[in-house]
């Protein structure tokens, strides 16, 4: 390579841990896939040709033993639950449950080790790129970031009648209260749920049933032939 070449190479910029973190994900023990927890955090661009525009594509995934749990789900950018665009029954547990298409997606991790809680909450859009037809970038935010919360109950075990309404309570460094983000208690909510569902398989905890299109009814139309006689008796 010339010097006149390796002058024009451009060097992609280095990120930063918490970008890292934005993009790809907390950072999971190799010890979950040697007890077949499965979970897959990264979210692609697609492109929906028919309807000519890019969305973005994510996996709800991961269950959980009594020991350890890790699950992955996505909700709107309001907190509110998403329709699941394909829905995947497997025979394997705690992997992969469903996929989500959407143009934007916040994303819900939680890690956790018996009672110790890691989340995670980003939030992932498409920016459209300054040349025309070339693919967006894709834009990452870290929302919230907790580590080493506390729940002092068996959501696998003895206690899993409150799964599903109890979150992880997360203190900063000097030991205050780190609160978590209103809009997206639910989706917390569950997806603890999802880390401590033991053997989790072919349901969901965040994306829900897409609602069946309603077609609607055919109007009825008749048509009536008019006499003449008709028309005589009208005038």
């Amino acid at each position: 390579m010339t010097v006149e070449a390796a002058s024009k190479t451009v060097t992609a910029p280095k990120l930063t841990r918490r970008e890292m973190m934005a993009l790809r994900g907390l950072l999971l023990p190799h010890k979950l896939e040697k007890v077949g927890i499965r979970v897959e955090a990264t979210i692609s661009i697609e492109h929906q040709r028919l309807a000519g525009r890019y969305v973005l594509r994510g996996k709800e995934c991961g269950g959980a033993t009594s020991e350890l749990g890790a699950y992955c789900g996505f909700v709107a950018e309001d907190g509110s639950a998403l329709p699941w665009t394909q829905k995947i029954d497997t025979i394997g547990v705690n992997g992969v449950h469903a996929v989500v298409i959407s143009p934007a997606l916040v994303r819900v991790e939680v890690l956790r080790v018996e009672h110790t809680y890691d989340l995670l909450i980003t939030r992932h859009s498409l920016q459209t790129a300054k040349e025309k037809g070339k693919k967006p970038r894709l834009v990452n935010e870290v929302i919230f970031e907790g580590r080493l919360g506390q729940l002092p109950l068996e959501l696998w075990g003895r206690d899993k009648q409150l799964r599903g309404s109890v979150c992880p309570a997360f203190m900063t460094r000097s030991g205050e209260p780190f609160i978590l983000p209103e809009t997206f208690e639910e989706a917390v909510r569950s997806t603890v749920a999802g880390a401590c569902c033991i053997g989790c398989r072919r349901h969901t905890h965040l994306l829900t049933q897409p609602r069946p299109r309603v077609e609607p009814a055919p109007v009825a139309t008749t048509t009536e032939e008019v006499s003449p006689s008709s028309i005589a008796a009208l005038s």
